[in-house]
């Protein structure tokens, strides 16, 4: 069976071998809009072109999150979605895909409460693949990182515009999988993209790094997606999908809104796919 990072590292190795620019990672929040709806619509993402799965775990405090993610987030907390069914989600899923990587995107406070200990046991239980805690820098996850190492998950490790050298460095030192450069200042979802500096930043990242640089934060069409691909390895949707999600819910008729959701994140994110899949590597790999 493939191990946890191995899954992170054979999905960056066939998009290289394919010859497309970067990978595609869509982030969905678990349990929106229904804990009966997010193993579906991750097989869907699957089968629409994902490349890796990041599955945001739910949290009162998203301070990195901007209005459409702390929605999804409100949404999954109201019934009752956790740390806990976020692990049993992903367990479902790994029933039927043993070769999608999963990363887990949330915040300290859940995973605290459980233990860290616990938590990576659990999650490699589960069949988790990388775990990215936005409040968590590099400094003070010694710990933590070690324990995902012990049970073979990959942490992984937000950069952001303002990010010096010297803490790329420190990221550089431990990161796994991949990094996520946050290509705008802010919260998920606000403000344009500007591709140029987005390169730059993304060429200084690879300059410390060993691992491929994912970018999100911004991406929200094929146009971005396309112009994004030629500086990085991966690009990041997620809060234009969750948009998606939420006008094919609100559009469905009672007891239709899972069938629903599910199409409409397949079609769209298959558009996106579609759009990267014209972009072609010109560069070594990472």
């Amino acid at each position: 069976m493939t191990t946890r990072t191995d899954r992170i590292a054979a999905a960056f190795a066939r998009v290289a071998e394919s010859g497309r620019a970067a990978a595609l990672i869509p982030y969905i929040a678990a349990g929106d809009p229904s804990p009966e709806a997010t193993v579906p619509l991750m097989h869907a993402l699957k089968q629409a072109g994902a490349d890796i799965i990041e599955l945001g775990v739910p949290f009162s405090d998203p301070m990195a999150d901007g209005p459409v993610i702390q929605r999804a987030t409100e949404r999954a907390i109201a019934q009752g979605v956790g740390l806990r069914r976020v692990l049993e989600l992903v367990a479902q899923f790994r029933r039927d895909d043993d070769a999608t990587p999963v990363v887990l995107m949330g915040y300290a406070n859940p995973i605290e409460r459980m233990g860290l200990q616990a938590f990576a046991e659990a999650a490699q239980a589960a069949g988790v693949d990388g775990v990215l805690v936005v409040d968590y820098p590099p400094e003070e996850i010694d710990a933590f990182a070690g324990h995902l190492e012990a049970h073979g998950i990959a942490p992984i490790f937000l950069v952001a515009p303002t990010t010096t050298e010297a803490r790329i460095q420190a990221v550089a030192r431990i990161a796994r999988g991949y990094v996520y450069y946050v290509s705008l200042k802010g919260v998920t979802g606000a403000g344009s993209l500007d591709t140029d500096e987005v390169a730059a930043r993304v060429a200084l990242i690879r300059r410390h790094v060993g691992v491929p640089v994912g970018v999100g934060f911004g991406i929200r069409d094929a146009a971005s997606a396309q112009r994004i691909a030629r500086a990085a390895d991966a690009v990041v949707i997620g809060s234009k999908l969750i948009e998606t999600l939420e006008h094919a819910v609100a559009s469905a008729p009672a007891g239709e809104q899972t069938g629903a959701a599910v199409a409409a994140a397949s079609q769209w994110l298959a558009g996106i796919r579609q759009a990267l899949d014209q972009v072609k590597r010109d560069r070594s790999p990472a």
